[in-house]
């Protein structure tokens, strides 16, 4: 397994600084509009988490290519390969249309969540403005996910460092007015992210298209672009929407808890806001290991090595371990020091501190069990684990947390116990499926073709059979 470690190192460092390139421009902007005041900050917590429900179910759809076009590369098919980029540009365009439609009607919820009036009236205007940048994000995802399927991983690292960049330069104009530009407060964040993801788009689709080493995987005939087949719109959406209902149901279930954060007082809030975008980025950076999985697995899935691809699994397990337990670490000594990069109101400072410790305490089964989701990916099993997600967290980890906090007097700390929980048993169970699935079938010189065939009889009996 060892042979395996450096090749998904290599492939994985460069997908976690892209994919923390989507969650820093969150913590971006909730620094320096944490500056302006907590109201403003609140308001960012609560637009973001809708947003961002919004944002994870379209990234989820776009990861489909992933593993189809490791196994295209793998097995050599360059004709492939040219239609899976012609239908992850089709399929992932026309999904940002229909979100950035569905965010404008976000606005229209978010009274009806039981936060305070002031917050909401925040709120309101920079969710309809960000729900615009979802479709240049989707145009993004549409080239980044077929050449990071191809293992070119650093050119969306690099994409999305400049997109940072420019956020960053964005936001600190337009919030306070610098450079020249208006004052706009809360608002200049929005503007910013919409600025930074049409120049990412731009870009990304420019390399793809113009790059010499992709020529042949380029769909040799310009009219292809006009007729995107349905069968790798099907085979991509197929795979892609249970990928993104389950990064729903997880973000969904950190949203919920900002909501019953919200209950509790304004302070309480912001201090999840704190907490949980110091934990996205650790998170995100484990998303970069998950995708290596995704590829190398897919991709020695599609040459028919089943012990390789097996093998490839578990080495992104040991470096999720390894990581994760390092950012734990790390958030434990550092509790005290980051929350006043957010806030000066005292009250939100302790808060966030406790929540920082629960947030070190799930950092491995956060870590582990987003690998096991891109490992799984690689063997095209989907349908399980996000059944196992939506029972984890919406079954177990919400109900439990709403007990602790509201009836046991946890409050906070209680809320995101509870996550701890559900994070916890999902990481298990996915690296028991796994385990099971990845097992070379006896008599066989692959594993199973796909894993979405396994019945439910046949898959308790896999979790059943010992370790190969």
């Amino acid at each position: 397994m060892r042979t395996h470690l450096k090749p998904t190192l290599l492939l994985a460092y460069p997908v976690v600084l892209s994919q923390l390139g989507h969650v820093l421009v969150g913590v971006c902007d909730s620094a320096m509009v944490g500056q302006t005041g907590t109201l403003p900050l609140d308001a960012v917590s609560i637009g973001s988490g809708a947003t961002t429900l919004l944002m994870v179910l379209g990234l989820g759809i776009s990861m489909g290519a992933v593993p189809r076009v490791a196994a295209a590369d793998g097995r050599g098919d360059t004709a492939a390969l040219g239609r899976l980029l012609v239908g992850a540009v089709w399929l992932n365009t026309l999904v940002g249309v229909a979100l950035a439609g569905l965010s404008q009607l976000l606005p229209l919820a978010l009274p009806h969540l039981g936060q305070e009036p002031a917050v909401v009236a925040l709120a309101a205007p920079f969710v309809r403005v960000v729900g615009l940048s979802l479709l240049p994000l989707m145009v993004f995802q549409g080239f980044r996910e077929w050449a990071e399927g191809l293992g070119l991983t650093r050119q969306a690292m690099w994409l999305s460092i400049l997109g940072n960049v420019i956020n960053a330069l964005l936001c600190y104009a337009l919030i306070f007015g610098h450079f020249g530009a208006p004052a706009l407060g809360l608002m200049g964040a929005a503007w910013a992210t919409v600025a930074a993801r049409v120049v990412m788009a731009a870009l990304m689709a420019s390399f793809v298209l113009q790059a010499e080493a992709l020529r042949e995987r380029r769909p040799a005939d310009p009219a292809a672009w006009l007729r995107p087949g349905a069968d790798e719109l099907r085979g991509q959406l197929g795979l892609g929407l249970p990928i993104g209902l389950q990064m729903m149901c997880e973000m969904g279930a950190f949203g919920f808890a900002g909501l019953m954060m919200g209950w509790l007082s304004v302070g309480a809030l912001a201090a999840h806001q704190v907490a949980l975008n110091v934990a996205s980025v650790t998170y995100m950076a484990a998303t970069g290991i998950s995708t290596a999985a995704t590829i190398r697995v897919g991709r020695l899935r599609g040459s028919g090595d089943a012990a390789g691809a097996r093998q490839a699994g578990f080495a992104a397990y040991w470096l999720a371990f390894g990581f994760m337990g390092t950012m734990g670490a790390l958030l434990v000594g550092l509790r005290f020091i980051i929350p006043p990069l957010y806030s000066s109101d005292p009250l939100v400072l302790a808060q966030a501190s406790t929540l920082l410790l629960v947030a070190a305490a799930f950092q491995v089964s956060d870590g582990l069990q987003v690998v096991g989701l891109g490992a799984l990916r690689g063997l095209h099993d989907v349908r399980v684990p996000s059944l196992v997600a939506l029972l984890a967290y919406w079954v177990l980890a919400l109900p439990l947390g709403y007990w602790l906090a509201f009836r046991q007097g946890l409050a906070g700390p209680g809320v995101w116990l509870g996550l701890l929980v559900g994070l916890t048993l999902v990481a298990g169970l996915l690296m028991l499926r796994f385990r099971a699935l990845s097992q070379p079938k006896s008599g066989a010189t692959g594993m199973a073709t796909d894993a979405e065939a396994f019945s439910a009889a046949e898959i308790i009996a896999a979790l059943r059979q010992p370790a190969a």
